[in-house]
C-alpha cells in the first residue's frame, strides 16, 4: 500500500523530529518535506505534491491562516491539517473556514496522531450521522462521527474527561480533541450546552429530567 506523503510545516526542530518518529512508526505515512517558515510552504507543495500538509499556525514570515488560504486558492489537492498549540475556538473556526480539513491540538497524545490523521483522510470509515442544529432559526446540517456520539453519550452520564477516556480507551487529550469538534459543530462552548444540544436533537437516550453533573473544570481543564 502506498504511504500517505506528508509535508510538515513546523519551525521547532524537536517537534519536527517527534512528528517524523510517530508517523514513521505507523508505517502509513512518509514525511517527504519540511517547511520551517510560512513562505516556504506553497512552493514545496507545488513541487512535491504531498497528500497532506501538517501545518503549524505560528510560523515565521507568513501566518498559518494565510498559508491555508493560499493553498486553497491554488486548488492544491493536498489536505491541510492544522497542528497547533493554540486552542482558541475563534482561531479553530477561522482555520476551518479558511479551508483546513481539520484542526489538531498539540496536546494530543502523540500516539494518537496517526489515527487522527487517518480519520481525516478516510472519513467514510466513520459513517457520519446527520442531525440538525438551529442557526438563526434555520436548520443547518451537522455531522457527528460515531466516536463523537460515544463521547456525547458519556457527557450525558456526567463523566469527566478521564472517565470518558477510560470507558472508551482514549487518552484525555484525545477526548478533549473530540469535545472541541463537538462544541464547534453544535456552536456551543461548554459541556452543559453540548448535553442540551444532544437532548434537543434526540442524540441521546438519556432524558433531560435526569441530572447531568458538570465536572471539576479546575481539575480536568475547560473542556
Amino acid at each position: 500500500m502506498r504511504r500517505v506523503t506528508v509535508l510538515v510545516a513546523e519551525d521547532h526542530p524537536l517537534m519536527i523530529e517527534a512528528i517524523k518518529i510517530v508517523l514513521a512508526e505507523s508505517e502509513e505515512y512518509e514525511v517527504v518535506a519540511v517547511a520551517e517558515s510560512g513562505a516556504e510552504v506553497a512552493g514545496l507543495v507545488e513541487r512535491i505534491q504531498p497528500d497532506l500538509v501538517l501545518l503549524d499556525l505560528s510560523l515565521p514570515d507568513v501566518h498559518g491562516l494565510d498559508v491555508v488560504r493560499s493553498l486553497c486558492a491554488s486548488k492544491s489537492p493536498a489536505q491541510v491539517v492544522i497542528f497547533s498549540a493554540h486552542e482558541e475556538p475563534e482561531l479553530i473556526d477561522a482555520a476551518l473556514r479558511a479551508g483546513a480539513a481539520a484542526f489538531i491540538t498539540k496536546r494530543i497524545d502523540p500516539r494518537d496522531l496517526p489515527a487522527a490523521l487517518r480519520q481525516i483522510l478516510q472519513p467514510t470509515l466513520f459513517r457520519p450521522t446527520e442531525s440538525a442544529v438551529l442557526v438563526e432559526g434555520k436548520a443547518a446540517p451537522v455531522e457527528l462521527t460515531p466516536r463523537e456520539l460515544d463521547i456525547l453519550n458519556a457527557l450525558t452520564d456526567g463523566l469527566s474527561n478521564k472517565a470518558i477516556g477510560k470507558r472508551l480507551w482514549l487518552s484525555e487529550q484525545t477526548v478533549k480533541f473530540h469535545l472541541t469538534s463537538i462544541y464547534r459543530k453544535f456552536g456551543v462552548s461548554s459541556r452543559t450546552e453540548a448535553v442540551a444540544a444532544a437532548y434537543g436533537r434526540r442524540l441521546t437516550s438519556k432524558t433531560p429530567s435526569e441530572p447531568v453533573s458538570e465536572p471539576d473544570t479546575a481539575r480536568i481543564g475547560s473542556l
